[in-house]
């Protein structure tokens, strides 16, 4: 390669790029990669080569661009010839059964990627190996395709999103047969696979052939009426939503949400939603927003509180890009409006779900059957709901792939699962879709909302009637950000290593307490009586929760995708506590202990989240 890699002597860096450009079809991603070559351009082709994309059990997400660390045809073609090699070695009858592939509106001109690109070459990958296709002709929201697996009885489902990162990112989401997302060892198998398959099959490339094979079938009209079928059962106050006043707003952020929202409302006979105009249509540019993600709070539904304040509305909700996650504001009585936490919204869902159930349900042991699940960094506001009502509540490690997949074991036995929720706003209210999903849980909102206006009551008083009634749960989640691995490392290893002793855990933080440690990346457990903890344990993640002695619960935990460590707090007070200033003010306290004696910002140099 004349001027290119070899010079280098990065043999490695130049075996990367040579095999690329003998195996990339796509005219846009190959002459990138020849300019690099012919530049010279080294940090570009290290950029672009270095190391390929993990695939982890969220499946890839990263840029769209060309090389083996970015999204492009070529490592689409690659992902989905080893996710087809494990599934034939896998499951025996994946030629009668066959898999489901959806996908978002993101796309990259400059690349020549799509969302929809990738999920046809997808498609080809797997009618070369004869695996029937149901490959949707439209988008869609993220939830229909682990709904399409449950609903179809198929082997697997993939959904090519990237969610609500920025515009430039794509991903491959994938879920396994029984309806919700991979967990370990299927991501390691997958991963092996795919680095046994990098060389394109003879079919991979030929998306025109693929989109006319007979193993290929579109369920868009069969899957949108039957979502919207399934989710009817959720609607229990029918006559009221149809004479509901009640106005709300709906923004889909530039995503794919707008046209099912609106289909979701109509199922309920709910008073469809204003639209926010400039944002209803799918536009991969995002134009209006500088993030895509409504967990970003007001600047993302500026517009929506424009539309409000315009037509007389209430309260705004808000889907992410793929419509998985669903945003609330109401307005109140001063004229602020007031951004729900996911965390408080998933006590609204909760308190509304188990009313609702509680309604059509008079035998008092069925309860017993009946379970809540949320991820151990959210709210535990529905440990509190449970004890005081009779029904189980779980926990799982953060993330909906976990909660998916234990409500599919506990469905498996016979057992109820009526709702489960993480705090990144993030909701499951029909055991229809093992996952998260922001158009079911629109429509449920949109109906509580209706419920409560017929008793004259806000989403922000019926939340502090839940408050005053199970006890006040108050919290206060943020991160910092650090791009030094080292320093991660010894920020973590010095809790472990407290006051220079090994194996010893900090008995305090500032003023305050401790009485139990959970290390979920050592499996150490201080309150299990063999101190080993119950939930699953990752050596490859860091993350430890501390129980204070005045209610209080934090964790400290990395992220799996961004530079950032998180921490998650909350004050769990009983009922009959109802003094929330001074609350506030010891979780306060307790959140600035903890960043001063266990972060310690200024010694690590972290930076603080961006206001």
């Amino acid at each position: 390669m004349e001027n290119g890699t070899s010079s280098t002597g990065d043999a490695q860096l130049d075996q990367s790029v040579r095999q690329w450009l003998q195996y990339d079809k796509n005219p846009k991603t190959k002459s990138m990669v020849q300019d690099m070559v012919k530049e010279g351009n080294m940090e570009a082709l290290k950029k672009c080569f270095s190391s390929r994309m993990e695939f982890g059990t969220a499946g890839l997400r990263a840029a769209m661009g060309p090389g083996i660390s970015c999204m492009n045809d070529l490592t689409i073609i690659q992902t989905t010839q080893g996710f087809c090699c494990y599934l034939e070695q896998s499951i025996g009858n994946l030629k009668e059964r066959g898999v489901v592939i959806g996908y978002d509106a993101r796309a990259h001109p400059p690349s020549g990627g799509s969302s929809k690109r990738f999920a046809s070459l997808a498609a080809a990958v797997f009618i070369s190996r004869g695996v029937p296709v149901h490959l949707f002709s439209d988008i869609t929201p993220t939830p229909f395709v682990p709904f399409t697996v449950s609903h179809l009885g198929l082997c697997a489902g993939i959904m090519v999103t990237a969610s609500h990162n920025p515009k430039q990112d794509n991903g491959y989401k994938v879920y396994w047969e029984n309806g919700a997302q991979i967990v370990t060892p299927h991501d390691k198998g997958i991963s092996k696979a795919i680095v046994e398959n990098l060389e394109p099959w003879p079919e991979s490339w030929n998306t025109e052939e693929a989109l006319k094979s007979t193993l290929l079938k579109d369920p868009y009209q069969d899957i949108n009426t039957e979502y919207f079928k399934a989710i009817q059962k959720h609607c229990h106050h029918r006559e009221i939503n149809k004479k509901s006043e009640v106005k709300i707003v709906h923004t889909s952020v530039h995503g794919v949400g707008h046209t099912f929202v609106q289909s979701a409302f109509k199922a309920f006979d709910l008073r469809p939603p204003y639209a926010v105009e400039e944002q209803k249509d799918p536009d991969p540019e995002f134009p209006t927003v500088k993030y895509p993600n409504p967990e970003e709070g007001e600047g993302v539904l500026t517009l929506s509180f424009a539309l409000a304040e315009k037509e007389g509305a209430s309260v705004v909700l808000a889907n992410d890009p793929d419509a998985d996650r669903l945003a609330i504001a109401e307005k109140q009585e001063s004229g602020r409006w007031r951004v729900f936490s996911g965390n408080e919204l998933g006590a609204l869902l909760g308190w509304w779900i188990f009313r609702c159930w509680r309604e059509q349900n008079s035998d008092a042991a069925a309860v017993k059957n009946l379970y809540m699940l949320s991820s151990t960094v959210s709210s535990k506001i529905l440990r509190a709901i449970a004890l005081k009502e009779g029904f189980h509540f779980e926990e799982t490690l953060t993330g909906f792939k976990w909660m998916g997949n234990r409500a599919r074991d506990l469905l498996d036995q016979d057992k109820t699962v009526l709702f489960a929720f993480e705090e990144a706003i993030g909701y499951m209210c029909s055991p229809s879709v093992l996952d998260k999903d922001g158009v079911s849980a629109a429509a449920i909102a949109g109906e509580m909302i209706s419920f409560l206006a017929t008793k004259k009551l806000s989403l922000s008083q019926q939340l502090t009637t839940i408050y005053e009634e199970y006890g006040y749960h108050i919290s206060k989640n943020s991160y910092f950000i650090c791009h030094d691995q080292e320093v991660i490392r010894s920020l973590f290893e010095r809790l472990r290593n407290y006051g220079g002793t090994k194996d010893s855990y900090p008995t305090e933080c500032g003023r305050f307490a401790i009485d139990a440690v959970r290390d979920l990346t050592t499996g150490y457990d201080s309150n299990q009586p063999d101190k080993k903890a119950v939930l699953p344990t990752s050596s490859s993640s860091q993350m430890i929760t501390f129980t204070f002695s005045n209610g209080g619960v934090a964790t400290m935990r990395t992220s799996g995708t961004e530079p950032k460590i998180k921490y998650y707090t909350e004050l769990c007070a009983p009922p009959g506590n109802s003094d929330v200033p001074h609350l506030k003010k010891e979780l306060d306290d307790l959140v600035d202990a903890i960043i001063e004696n266990f972060f310690e910002p200024d010694k690590n140099k972290l930076q603080p989240k961006p206001q």
